[in-house]
């Protein structure tokens, strides 16, 4: 396969959905189901070889993809529409390719990225919906949406998040993140925080959304949503909202 000069190989970008209650996550684990074993699996069964891949974000156990984006060099000829048609018989019904294109050569689903939008969703009733077990928090009190949208407003701008991340070995460096939009906004029971930046650290959406409630619950005011940033201190914030609220929703190149 290495006679092959890069000329030879396309570079290929793919995007699906996938609902991820039942996977660990995207990447590939030990002892585990990952939402990338899966695709890689497929994608193996269409082109004949395996390929190595490249993901646009490391989601999470429970956490979905309304958007998720791939990359991968192959010298497999098979064309984009048809070799999104052919993953998708290979795909169980939890994941769904979307789009097949051909891309430079230097694009990478990762690297190339200049941003993410997220979307973390609350069934605000106070009657579970059994249809969106796994893939909403049910929250039973009453939500006051137009308050947790002034508490939100507070996070858009560029701020160190270090208050807004679960720290491990994932996070190292710079925790500056610049916010472009945030917002929460009622439809019908369902209550969506929507947050798109150049970038995001670990469990920082959930955290956001987590201290959101916080508000809610009287336990904090929007106004303190500076202080909580400028205490660059995971304790100040709010707990870390549970995984099956959220999902990827767009990538930005």
């Amino acid at each position: 396969m290495e006679a092959f000069s890069q000329e030879n190989r396309r570079n290929l970008l793919l995007k699906i959905a996938y609902d991820g209650s039942r996977y660990h996550g995207w990447q590939v684990q030990e002892n585990a189901l990952t939402v990338q074993e899966v695709f890689q699996k497929a994608l193996c069964e269409v082109i004949g070889q395996q390929e190595s891949i490249k993901g646009c974000s490391r989601t999470d156990t429970g956490v979905h993809a309304r958007e998720f984006c791939i990359s991968f060099h192959t010298e497999s000829k098979i064309l984009p529409e048809r070799l999104m048609a052919a993953l998708n018989r290979y795909l169980p019904d939890d994941i769904a390719a979307l789009s097949c294109q051909e891309v430079p050569a230097d694009f990478h689903a990762r690297y190339s990225c200049k941003g993410k939008e997220y979307v973390y969703e609350i069934w605000n009733h106070p009657v579970r919906n059994p249809f969106l077990q796994d893939r909403a928090l049910h929250y039973w009190y009453p939500i006051d949406e137009a308050l947790l949208d002034r508490a939100a407003k507070y996070y858009l701008g560029s701020h160190d998040f270090s208050s807004f991340c679960t720290l491990d070995k994932r996070e190292q460096g710079d925790f500056t993140r610049t916010v472009t939009e945030s917002k929460v906004e009622r439809q019908g029971d369902l209550v969506l925080f929507t947050v798109a930046a150049d970038g995001f650290l670990y469990n920082m959406v959930r955290i956001m959304a987590g201290t959101l409630l916080r508000v809610q619950q009287g336990k904090f005011s929007p106004e303190d949503i500076p202080n909580i940033l400028d205490a660059k201190d995971r304790k100040a914030a709010g707990p870390t909202a549970p995984a099956c609220g959220l999902y990827l929703n767009k990538v930005f190149y």
